[in-house]
This record gives C-alpha cells, sequence and structure tokens, in this order.
C-alpha cells in the first residue's frame, strides 16, 4: 500500500503503470473508489483528483451510470474530456487569459533567468521529448508546467506572478485536456516553441519572448480546436 501522505499525481502514475504494464487493459472498468482508495491509502477525493488527472489524459474514461474505463486508445482518444471548470470559466477564457498573462510574464522574466533556470527549461523540455516518445504523459506535462513555472518564477512582477498562482489549476488543465489529440508532429513543434522561447530569454529579449509565449499557447489552443 502506499503512503496515505502521497498526493493525487502520486496515484495517477501508479495506475498509468497499471494501464502501460498490462495490468489494466483498454476497456476494463476500474475498481471502485472505495476500493483504490483503499488499495492506495488516501482519500476518496484524491482518488477522484487522480482519476479526473488520468481522463484530461485520455487514459480514463467516464459513462454516466456505468463507471470508469480504461480508454481504448492509450492516450491517443478522437475527442478531449470534458472541461473541468465550464461552472466559472470557459476553456476559451482561461486560453485568451494564458495569451495576456503569460506573455506579459515572458516578457518581464527576459534578461532576469539565471543559469541553472535555464538548464531547468531546457531540461524540462528535453524530458518532455523523452516523455512523449516513451507515451508517460504525466511526466510529459509535468515537465511542460515545470518550463512554464520556471519563468514565472522569474518573473519581476510579484503580483502577476501571484496572479498566475490564482489560475495555476485552469492554466493546468489547458496543457492536460488537449494531450489526447495531440500527434506526434505537433508535439515535436511545442518542444521547437519552447527552444525558442528559452532563446528569446537568454538573450533578453523581452518582444521576442512575450511573441514566441504567445505563438506557442495560440498554437496549443488551435490543438484544442479554439482560435483565442
Amino acid at each position: 500500500m502506499l503512503n496515505k501522505t502521497l498526493l493525487p499525481q502520486s496515484v495517477a502514475r501508479e495506475i498509468q503503470t497499471m494501464i502501460q504494464s498490462g495490468a489494466l487493459k483498454p476497456g476494463d472498468k476500474i475498481p471502485s473508489q472505495r476500493e483504490f482508495s483503499q488499495k492506495f491509502g488516501i482519500s476518496r477525493a484524491s482518488l477522484r483528483e487522480a482519476l479526473l488527472t488520468l481522463e484530461t489524459l485520455g487514459l480514463l474514461k467516464t459513462e454516466a451510470g456505468r463507471g470508469t474505463f480504461v480508454a481504448s486508445g492509450g492516450g491517443q482518444a478522437a475527442n478531449m474530456a470534458p472541461w473541468r471548470y465550464s461552472d466559472s470559466y470557459s476553456v476559451f477564457d482561461v486560453f485568451q487569459t494564458r495569451i495576456l498573462l503569460e506573455g506579459e510574464i515572458a516578457r518581464l522574466a527576459a534578461g532576469r533567468l539565471t543559469q541553472l533556470q535555464l538548464d531547468r527549461m531546457e531540461t524540462a523540455t528535453r524530458t518532455m521529448e523523452e516523455c512523449w516518445a516513451a507515451q508517460d504523459l504525466l511526466a510529459n506535462v509535468e515537465a511542460d508546467l515545470e518550463f512554464h513555472g520556471v519563468i514565472v518564477s522569474a518573473c519581476a512582477n510579484a503580483m502577476l506572478r501571484s496572479l498566475y498562482q490564482t489560475v495555476r489549476d485552469q492554466v493546468t488543465e489547458t496543457q492536460r485536456q488537449p494531450i489526447p489529440i495531440t500527434d506526434p508532429e505537433r508535439m515535436q513543434a511545442s518542444i521547437s516553441e519552447h527552444r525558442r522561447i528559452i532563446a528569446a530569454l537568454k538573450q533578453g529579449d523581452g518582444a521576442k519572448a512575450r511573441e514566441e509565449m504567445e505563438t506557442h499557447i495560440r498554437n496549443t489552443a488551435r490543438c484544442a480546436g479554439l482560435t483565442p
């Protein structure tokens, strides 16, 4: 049994491993939340969060009145999961906000990142590429979050950093949601966009960093079928 202090992301990783190893096969109905929460030693609320993360990534599929099943596409589903935050913001709203917020954050971070931070971004980008090839979707998105988070940490404006944190859950979901319909060419393009952002930040070119970040987020939104 896993330690009870483990976060939902750790449990999501365990379930992803079960799917990849064949312990849970495509079409299998996953055990009840009661059984699974006991197996992993976590609350049902934490388990639900883990299951929602895997559903967003296209590894699980919930059918009303039937339960939750392992998706047949192995993470390459025909459709994206339902948007989790529709009661408060549309996915379009979040992408539009990301363009404005992260574009300005990138501009203000340009020239301020240490070599260690730039190295972390390079490592995160390389990890994204490697984990996509291995279809470790959780680690792919975690590396993407690391990349964007480093830029935020270097932003000169404390209020913008705080604003980013207040919408981080919604931002994270826009980074996960397109994954099931992302083809290899788009993922490779996204990785190239990351490297262009790094180059602009390293050069201290705020206008270019903003432009590259805005382009990157717009392209991700297009992958999700949106044009913000």
